[in-house]
């Protein structure tokens, strides 16, 4: 199959363009016979000091390294921008397109065979996945792996989760502002991504669970060796891929995206999976639909990890990882090719569980019915989603006035008014934060408790908006609404005492307003003028698509698998 290799039209030829491509990579000290037509592996790496969850990164490439020669391939690492959710403005989501661009146009134009993905956080792996898909090579994803539980007076606390817990306790007088700072070095013990089940920690384990990746890659911590011997391992398996010509689309199955909704729904995942996997499925020509998710819903909540449940990644691994929930998922998996060369149900053979308090068993879950939930009606005509598994039971079905915020500005500067007049039975509503209206559709969704109704002991009531969440985030918060508000969707037409009907269960979400009122609200409606003008944030508000479409640019949709004839020299 040497012949056959891709790297050979940049790397076999004995002419000029051959004499060029060889030299200057030799300026690294490669020697002749690393050029002999065998694999050429790309290790993609997202590794940032700005991304803080991908820092350890830089290490793990060494022994994907490994690895790639053990097998005999040749490993190039090269880098991509990375998209650090923590310390990006005004949102990560908002790059994860310009990610996949990067990482597919890399792939396209360097002279490798195969591709290792190294990610982590949040936009990182679903961003990598998307520019892969795109060219669609042999491919194996590496995460970065969680950070360690995160300590503070004796317990252990959650990345993301207990922030949120904590700021509204300060806000209700229940905690001091020392306490508050004293928790913020205990929380982030070590690099890797965030230790609870936010969507970092969801898109690894939904990675496992669709069979991009070696088993345990979701759940190893990040300073764990033996993810440093996986990273070694996938070095090896990768070379055996490009001469199985496994590529990428063998793998991103139908199957493998309805096993990926089924397991993010015993995991307890993020919401923004939602979005990531409609992106990704595009990409790689898959029919997946908003309401495909409803797969999910009647799935159990078997993880009982934040912020559905009270543990956290570390000791999701301890107790068997994500062989052990494929294990309790076995009968409802569909077969589905992975990276190894097997079926999925290959990576729960021998899955033992060690703690049944962290996975509990199908037929004793943590919660029933978990998956995430599909709402539609005349205020999300293409749908909006709902988390049951962090929600309250009780305002899964609930009918309320609206409080409207026209802004995250508006929200920002009248939330913890005294005088606004809201009661637990408001329905928050938030516009302009979706695709086009942030831009970039920010995690905000879960919008604070106004302050009057924290005091008194509120912790949880609708919220409903065109963005989305943290997936460490929790409340009963309806996102993704579609479409958005600046698209001119009926979000923008709701106005403050409009009645709001929530029904999870008949998969509702409406605007209790007769249609020729909305007739009049639309006729005087317009759009907020662009917020940016020029350079990319201009490209993605010109071509993004609506949250129901996975938010991707839509000249991104689909691939192109074309060889690259054309020599620069």
């Amino acid at each position: 199959m040497t012949q056959d290799r891709r790297n050979r039209a940049w790397y076999g030829k004995l002419d000029k363009d051959g004499f060029i491509h060889r030299s200057w990579m030799k300026n690294q000290g490669y020697p002749d016979h690393v050029f002999d037509g065998r694999p050429v592996i790309g290790i993609c790496n997202t590794w940032s000091e700005f991304t803080p969850c991908n820092s350890g990164l830089r290490e793990l490439a060494d022994y994907v390294k490994r690895g790639v020669w053990e097998a005999g391939g040749f490993p190039v690492e090269f880098p991509v921008m990375s998209t650090g959710e923590t310390q990006m403005k005004p949102t990560a989501m908002l790059f994860r397109n310009l990610l996949s661009m990067d990482v597919e146009e890399c792939i396209r134009a360097y002279g490798m065979d195969g591709v290792v993905l190294l990610g982590g956080c949040d936009k990182t792996t679903p961003g990598q996945i998307m520019g892969a898909a795109s060219v669609d090579l042999p491919t194996i994803v590496v995460s970065a792996g969680p950070m360690l539980n995160g300590k503070w007076q004796g317990r252990d606390i959650g990345s993301g989760t207990d922030v949120w817990k904590f700021s509204e306790a300060v806000r209700a007088g229940e905690m001091s502002l020392a306490d508050f700072m004293a928790a913020e070095s205990g929380m982030s013990r070590s690099r890797g991504v965030c230790m609870t089940m936010g969507t970092a920690s969801t898109m690894s384990s939904l990675v496992e669970a669709m069979g991009l990746c070696l088993p345990m890659n979701g759940t190893l911590p990040a300073v764990d060796a033996r993810r440093q011997a996986l990273a070694h391992l996938s070095g090896r398996r990768i070379v055996a891929m490009v001469n199985e010509d496994l590529r990428l689309s063998k793998v991103l199955t139908r199957a493998a995206f309805e096993n990926a909704i089924l397991a993010n729904a015993a995991v307890g995942g993020s919401t923004n999976a939602v979005v990531h996997l409609l992106a990704i499925a595009g990409r790689v020509g898959v029919d997946l639909s908003l309401a495909d998710f409803e797969l999910g819903s009647d799935v159990p909540l078997l993880v009982n990890c934040m912020p559905s449940g009270k543990y956290l990644m570390e000791d999701f691994c301890y107790a068997g990882g994500m062989p052990a929930v494929l294990k309790e998922l076995a009968p409802l998996l569909r077969p589905s090719l992975t990276v190894t060369g097997t079926d999925i149900s290959a990576y729960a053979e021998g899955a033992t569980c060690w703690n049944r308090d962290v996975i509990r068993p199908f037929a004793e879950p943590l919660k029933p019915a978990a998956g995430i939930r599909v709402l539609r009606g005349n205020l999300a005509p293409e749908g909006a989603i709902v988390k049951p598994s962090a929600a309250t039971p009780e305002l899964l079905e609930h009918e309320g006035p609206a409080h409207v915020f026209d802004s995250i500005e508006d929200l920002k500067a009248n939330i913890d008014r005294d005088d606004l007049p809201v009661t637990p039975e408001t329905v928050l509503v938030l516009k302009g934060c979706g695709p086009k209206g942030y831009p970039g559709m920010p995690e905000v969704g879960n919008m604070p408790i106004p302050a009057a109704l924290v005091r008194r002991g509120v912790r949880d009531m609708i919220r409903v908006s065109d963005a989305r969440m943290s997936g460490t985030a929790f409340g009963t918060v309806i996102l993704h609404v579609s479409p958005e508000a600046q698209a001119g969707g009926p979000l923008a037409l709701v106005r403050t005492g409009d009645r709001v009907r929530v029904s999870a269960a008949r998969g509702e979400l409406a605007l209790l307003v007769d249609d020729a009122e909305l007739a009049r609200r639309r006729a005087a409606w317009r759009p907020d003028p662009p917020a940016y003008d020029r350079g990319y944030a201009k490209l993605y508000v010109d071509h993004v698509l609506q949250a129901h479409r996975g938010a991707d640019l839509d000249f991104l949709v689909g691939k192109d698998t074309r060889p690259v004839t054309r020599e620069s020299h």
